[in-house]
């Protein structure tokens, strides 16, 4: 069974900047990942139907030098609002793979939902991330850690 997880988090910035770091392949690129990952490629065409293409490098520990890419088709935009997308794991050309790919279990979706909202508030940006499809329990709970570990650095990022 799948699950929807919510994050919400206030950023010290108007949301213009926390957009950029959606849209903007260098600025993804800085935060892009959790604390032990680089983001070396960040592709995007940011339009709807437009891709992107992400990858994720370790860069200490079990995971040092391994790379997870992942890939999507943007479904809705509404400048500085709303972002709408899909999200698979990939290669790195773009052509979606399974989980399994990646070591991970047979219960990943192929193709999830990501959806991001924008709201600004006195100066900060209230960003709510509804990142939808994920198998319950562990997986979910690993997630979760990983988005919060990335949202960390777009937060240092827009320093």
């Amino acid at each position: 069974m799948a699950s929807e997880l919510i994050i919400t988090r206030i950023f010290d910035a108007p949301s213009k900047f926390v957009w950029n770091a959606w849209t903007v392949p260098k600025e993804a690129m800085r935060w892009w990942g959790p604390k032990i990952f680089s983001c070396p490629v960040a592709k995007i065409d940011f339009r709807v139907g437009g891709k992107y293409l992400l990858c994720m490098r370790g860069e200490e520990g079990d995971f040092t030098g391994k790379e997870f890419w992942s890939t999507g088709i943007y479904k809705e935009i509404v400048p500085f609002k709303k972002i709408v997308c899909t999200d698979s794991f990939s290669d790195e050309k773009g052509n979606v793979v399974p989980a399994t790919h990646y070591g991970m279990g047979v219960d990943f979706p192929m193709e999830m939902k990501v959806t991001v909202t924008f709201e600004d508030i006195d100066g900060k940006t209230k960003m709510t991330l509804c990142h939808d499809g994920h198998p319950e329990g562990t997986m979910t709970e690993l997630t979760i850690q990983s988005w919060n570990e990335s949202f960390d650095k777009l937060a240092e990022s827009l320093k």
